[in-house]
């Protein structure tokens, strides 16, 4: 696979097809196996199949664990002799890329000589990249926040060769001080043809035709203060979906943190109000659940749903900031200073 032999030379030298359903686990507990400790903070990691998982971090840190062999090769990314700071990566069938947040904002693609390749780059007052993910091999997103008056988002359509970013003329007007948290690189998914972009104003920027035109969604999420808003957003299926946030000054606040749609986010209903779990970065459901079971994790924990968000329950108080799933019963997680391996138990 050249995706996997051209990272692993770039490290040395410098969603998935639903299976049949399964009857739905009630996780009980959880096992966690650190395989990564280091002196930074991971908010962006990335399923490569074929049990390899890629991340991106703070101080140019970026690398792939080999799970079969459980082997780790790392590498830094440094930009004017400066190390970077990543929190949204992204990978097609051929390559990785990983978008830094402030400016000037960088996007690298891997590349055929053996070295990451500079694709994207934006200067300017207000540059800050969020997260970035693709509809197939040739068209992506990245969303960051607001500047003159829109959400700063950039597309693909050649395979993250070349990037264009979105004129405020095609966008919906922003409101001020409008853009992402880049707390776990979830404010954007994509299904088919669709995207959902979750905001710190509690706003979901919607386009059917992978961004050619867009819509505004207003939902009941918490938005009042500029710490608060959707913090993470996924779907099961076109139809059914999730969204989690509350305040990360106020991590204890849950009160309207936490919704859900059913008509593939034209309408939110607020779930679990005034109950567990509390401000969350990052949630996801689990493969083959029916969109029963959902994970939630911050760094105040980890909190599971078996019906649908409902009702949730507290499992860990284990640091997160990332979570992504290999199958139902296993996933890895990245936070300060570790990525981990966690089992869940029934």
């Amino acid at each position: 696979m050249r995706l996997i032999a051209s990272l692993l030379l770039i490290l040395l030298i410098s969603s998935c097809k639903q299976d049949v359903q399964k009857p739905v686990k009630t996780y009980n507990s959880i096992k966690i196996q650190d395989i990564y400790n280091d002196s930074i903070s991971v908010r962006a990691i990335e399923l490569m199949g074929d049990g390899t998982l890629a991340f991106a971090a703070d101080k140019g840190m970026y690398g792939l664990y080999f799970s079969k062999k459980e082997q780790w090769v790392t590498s830094k990314q440094l930009h004017d002799s400066v190390p970077l700071h990543f929190r949204a990566v992204a990978h097609t069938t051929n390559d990785f890329f990983m978008l830094s947040i402030e400016s000037p904002a960088l996007l690298y693609k891997t590349g055929d000589d053996g070295r990451m390749k500079l694709v994207y780059k934006e200067d300017g007052e207000g540059v800050f990249y969020d997260a970035m993910t693709f509809w197939n091999d040739k068209e992506g997103i990245a969303v960051g926040d607001s500047i003159n008056g829109c959400l700063s988002i950039i597309i693909t359509r050649d395979g993250g060769e070349t990037w264009t970013k979105l004129a405020c003329d095609v966008l919906p007007e922003s409101i001020e001080g409008e853009g992402a948290f880049a707390a776990s690189n979830t404010n954007i998914k994509v299904l088919g043809d669709e995207a959902w972009v979750a905001t710190n104003s509690g706003s979901i920027y919607y386009t059917a035709d992978k961004g050619k035109s867009w819509v505004v969604i207003d939902t009941p999420m918490l938005n009042t203060e500029p710490n608060q808003g959707i913090f993470s957003i996924d779907f099961y299926d076109n139809k059914k979906g999730f969204a989690i946030g509350g305040d990360y000054t106020k991590p204890e606040g849950n009160t309207n943190n936490k919704m859900k749609t059913v008509d593939g986010g034209q309408t939110w209903q607020i779930v679990a109000n005034g109950e567990a779990p509390a401000y969350k970065s990052c949630v996801q459901y689990v493969p083959n659940s029916d969109a029963q079971n959902l994970v939630a994790v911050s760094f105040n924990g980890m909190d599971v749903s078996v019906n649908g968000g409902t009702s949730w329950k507290h499992i860990s108080d284990e640091s997160f900031y990332t979570i992504r799933f290999v199958n139902d019963s296993l996933a890895y997680a990245a936070g300060k200073g570790r990525i981990s391996k966690i089992d869940f138990i029934d």
